[in-house]
């Protein structure tokens, strides 16, 4: 495992708690090319604010913290 897939996974086990509150989960899928893969699981799947979650706090979140991240895309 690389640098930057080991500070991926720390980072999201740090706020994997905060989904598991609300009854969703994530798993990361792959990463590529700078890119994350996650599956939302749970009560994220048809979330109404899953791409608030996505975007305005796990993507953020990787950005600034994992040099090279520069996207976080849901399959």
């Amino acid at each position: 495992m690389t640098e930057q897939e080991k500070l991926v996974h720390e980072l999201i086990d740090r706020i994997r708690p905060y989904l598991h509150r609300d009854g969703g989960d994530i798993e990361i899928v792959k990463i590529e090319e700078g890119i994350v893969y996650v599956k939302m699981l749970g009560a994220c799947v048809g979330c109404p604010l899953i791409d608030v979650t996505l975007k305005d706090g796990i993507e953020k979140m990787l950005l600034e913290n994992v040099p090279g991240i520069i996207a976080v895309i849901t399959v």
